[in-house]
């Protein structure tokens, strides 16, 4: 796995898994899946051995969180 800088996911990219808005790019050799934040962390662990980049944005939930909490 490496930690290489990835293009920023945007709103159209979505979960393979249930079609939310991705957050995690999974690169592997074959091609990528992208997760929401919640397939993304019960998924990784598993992936971690086969993938060649994975790219979490999910900490992007919290600072907009952080954002709204804070009006």
């Amino acid at each position: 796995m490496t930690t290489a800088t990835a293009d920023q996911l945007t709103a159209s990219d979505r979960c393979d898994r249930c079609g939310a808005q991705a957050y995690v790019r999974v690169t592997l050799e074959s091609g990528q899946l992208f997760f929401c934040a919640h397939h993304g962390r019960a998924l990784t662990p598993q992936l971690e051995s086969v993938a060649v980049e994975i790219h979490d944005e999910s900490d992007r939930l919290l600072a907009s969180s952080s954002a709204s909490d804070s009006r």
